[in-house]
């Protein structure tokens, strides 16, 4: 399959070559020539399927034409070690658990996937050649994406990661993911925001004498093997939702509400839909940078500076997934009103909602996972059925879940063995002349 630029002013590329750009030369996005529509007898017989065969029948309408059968079995099946489990937390809601891979965060998926995908072609061109070349991963992490991507790629030859991160500004145990692991992966500590460090790793790619020295490509979810195989828990959601009895012809509708941040996750579920996932209705839930939820309001996209907040993963103010949703509804504000309302929530809100729900329901939200939670609460309609993806293990943010909750969360032993680590970064100021040297001294 062919990949395009959401700006339109690039070349076609290749799965390969947009797995191993990132971004496009013009600077857009890259989006599938195509979606391929999954036949009505996958979703009459998806309650009977496993989650690993599920997602290989949705891989195969990505990147069945440029992967071989039994190698694409294997990174959707290696990738796919662990469940992301449906938990009912109250009447027609429901928590999508996608915490239970490596680093306890719904990323691990995209990055699992990224990370085999990418060795697939670095092996195919040994094969070939005979030349072993060595593959520089760039990524920007908001709190999550730097631990997944980083625990992903770990130990896979032929690929170094960069994870790029804002000082002071993600948790002690997110960093301890990321910044005790050594061996393939380096921690650039950036004195700035999360805006900054994504913006220092855009500027990479576009910059001629960097790339001429070393081949890099990115694992945030602006990479198209990054942000497409995290449809696969979508699919799964509905199958565990049909297998219960709760969707399905005759059945209640299944509403999606995703906390969202640079958008890459709602615009997987958005090309779900596309491919007959049946999914009445999104929700895109923001916390306090709320640059989505004004545009649904307006009509207007006005890029903010980020706010840091009590839901860190989510201090977005210039989301790169916009371009796709934006692409994926030709500019059409209306059509994307129709299929995506919007929620904000300030940290006074998010406290509450969490408070709130661990006393009624004794489940315990992690501050992402409360915004998607509350918002479904506040929208979902008679006759339907809501999941909110809860998007990492609350221990993640065990000083913050603890104190609003007045609780004790215990961490599980993943998390611990992370936290004994002992702590590797490069401190970086936030110049990209800085960065560049950096890279080219390498």
């Amino acid at each position: 399959m062919k990949y395009y630029s959401t700006n339109h002013k690039a070349p076609m590329a290749t799965l390969r070559e947009a797995v191993e750009h990132g971004l496009a030369p013009d600077r857009g996005l890259y989006m599938p020539e195509t979606i391929k529509h999954l036949p009505e007898s996958f979703f009459e017989n998806i309650d009977k399927l496993s989650f690993q065969e599920i997602a290989l029948e949705v891989a195969r309408c990505f990147f069945g034409d440029d992967v071989d059968e039994d190698s694409l079995r294997q990174i959707v099946f290696d990738t796919l070690a662990f469940d992301t489990p449906v938990h009912q937390v109250k009447d027609d809601i429901y928590s999508l658990e996608l915490f239970h891979g490596p680093t306890l965060a719904f990323k691990d998926v995209g990055a699992r996937f990224m990370a085999r995908l990418l060795q697939y072609f670095i092996k195919k061109d040994e094969k070939a050649t005979g030349v072993h070349h060595e593959v520089n991963v760039l990524v920007a992490t908001s709190g999550d994406t730097g631990s997944a991507v980083a625990n992903g790629f770990l130990g896979i030859d032929g690929i170094h990661v960069y994870v790029l991160y804002p000082k002071g500004k993600v948790s002690k145990i997110q960093e301890s993911q990321f910044t005790t692991l050594g061996r393939n992966i380096t921690a650039l500590e950036v004195d700035g925001v999360f805006d900054d460090c994504q913006a220092l790793v855009k500027n990479a790619f576009m910059d001629k004498e960097l790339n001429d020295h070393m081949k890099l490509t990115s694992a945030n979810s602006i990479n198209v093997a990054r942000f497409l195989p995290q449809a696969f828990y979508y699919f799964n959601a509905y199958a565990q939702l049909k297998r219960m009895g709760l969707v399905g012809p005759g059945r209640k509708d299944m509403v999606v509400c995703v906390p969202s941040g640079n958008f890459g996750n709602i615009t997987a579920g958005l090309f779900g839909a596309r491919m007959g996932l049946p999914v009445k209705h999104f929700i895109a839930a923001n916390n306090a940078n709320d640059i989505f939820y004004n545009y649904l309001q307006t009509g207007v996209y006005s890029p903010q500076p980020s706010k840091q907040t009590l839901a860190n993963a989510m201090d977005v103010g210039d989301p790169s997934n916009f371009a796709r949703i934006l692409d994926l509804y030709n500019n059409d504000w209306k059509a994307i009103r129709n299929d995506i309302s919007g929620a904000t929530y300030s940290d006074d809100a998010i406290r509450k909602t969490m408070k709130q729900c661990y006393d009624e329901t004794g489940y315990v939200l992690d501050p992402h996972g409360a915004c998607g939670y509350q918002a479904l609460s506040e929208q979902l309609q008679p006759g339907q059925v809501g999941i909110f993806l809860e998007t990492a293990h609350p221990a993640k943010f065990k000083e913050k879940v603890d104190a609003i909750d007045n609780a004790d969360i215990a961490i599980p032993e993943r998390l611990q063995a992370f936290m004994r680590g002992k702590k590797q970064s490069v401190e970086m100021p936030n110049n990209f002349e800085a960065f560049k040297k950096y890279l080219m001294q390498i």
